[in-house]
């Protein structure tokens, strides 16, 4: 395992490289550098969740990325994160991320949450979530069920969600899962340096 830390936003995470007793080596690539919040590339029409970093291993279908933003107050009712359940947590990150735009008040989530439970690291909740998102077919891959599986865990610090996902095609999950399963849970913000650029800086900046 290899690890990543991010001082502009503040996380760690551990990813691995290549898989134990077998002549495999991850092939990643860092597709996005960690960035600040205000700079980050929006997962959303209405730019509040962006992915501040991403690796990719394109030949073995495997991504892993960090996004930051609000919680979703329609979903979760409570502003005491000590209430939230890792359902509602999914939920609102799910809602900003895998969905399809019906109107501007109204979504379609096309994700499916298969399990949700939360544990305590450092004294602060960590909420983990597991889901699959259909994908349509394609010229390369006609599979009507054709779906990515994904792995998540989520934290909050100063009003905003930190969401490390990872996520293969469901038909590598058995190879994979359990790898991408030690990447979520090795996932942990970091105390402040002067690095840090908090999300609220600027947050509608683009440059």
């Amino acid at each position: 395992m290899a690890s990543l830390v991010d001082e502009i936003n503040a996380y760690t995470y551990s990813y691995p490289t290549q898989l134990p007793s077998k002549k495999f080596t991850f092939k990643w690539v860092e597709s996005r550098k960690p960035e600040r919040y205000s700079s980050a590339a929006p997962l959303s029409p209405d730019a509040r969740l962006r992915i501040v970093s991403e690796r990719v291993d394109i030949i073995d279908n495997l991504v892993i990325s960090v996004s930051v933003g609000p919680p979703n107050f329609q979903i979760i009712k409570s502003k005491d994160k000590s209430t939230w359940t890792a359902k509602e947590v999914a939920d609102s990150v799910l809602a900003d991320k895998s969905v399809l735009r019906v109107t501007s008040s109204q979504r379609v989530v096309e994700s499916s949450v298969l399990d949700a439970h939360s544990n305590d690291a450092n004294g602060e909740p960590y909420w983990y979530y597991e889901y699959l998102v259909r994908k349509s077919p394609t010229k390369m891959a006609q599979e009507p069920n054709l779906f990515r599986h994904n792995v998540a865990s989520t934290a909050e610090r100063d009003g905003y969600l930190y969401t490390l996902n990872a996520s293969t095609l469901g038909k590598q999950w058995d190879k994979m899962g359990p790898f991408l399963e030690k990447t979520v849970a090795s996932f942990r913000l970091l105390p402040l340096s002067e690095n840090y650029v908090p999300p609220y800086k600027d947050p509608w900046r683009f440059w």
